[in-house]
């Protein structure tokens, strides 16, 4: 379980913008990628940036969040 002294410490974590330029795709990968993200109820920017996260989760690197502290927690199965 996560402490509240954990949890406000990860909440004072600074927020930074990532800048993505766009990239030509086949219309049938957009199409596809603007589809899950609607069904997710993201935008495909939000929908990349998490499928971005997870790879690197996956990969041992550790973060609090994406959006917000916590957005991303797959010891707990979200």
């Amino acid at each position: 379980m996560i402490s509240d002294a954990s949890r406000n410490s990860a909440s004072r974590e600074t927020k930074g913008f990532i800048m993505l330029r766009g990239a030509m795709v086949m219309t049938s990968f957009r199409e596809s990628l603007f589809d899950a993200a609607n069904r997710a109820g993201m935008t495909p920017n939000e929908y990349c940036l998490q499928a971005a996260a997870e790879k690197l989760t996956a990969s041992g690197r550790r973060f609090s969040g994406i959006f917000c502290p916590g957005d991303l927690d797959i010891a707990r199965g979200a």
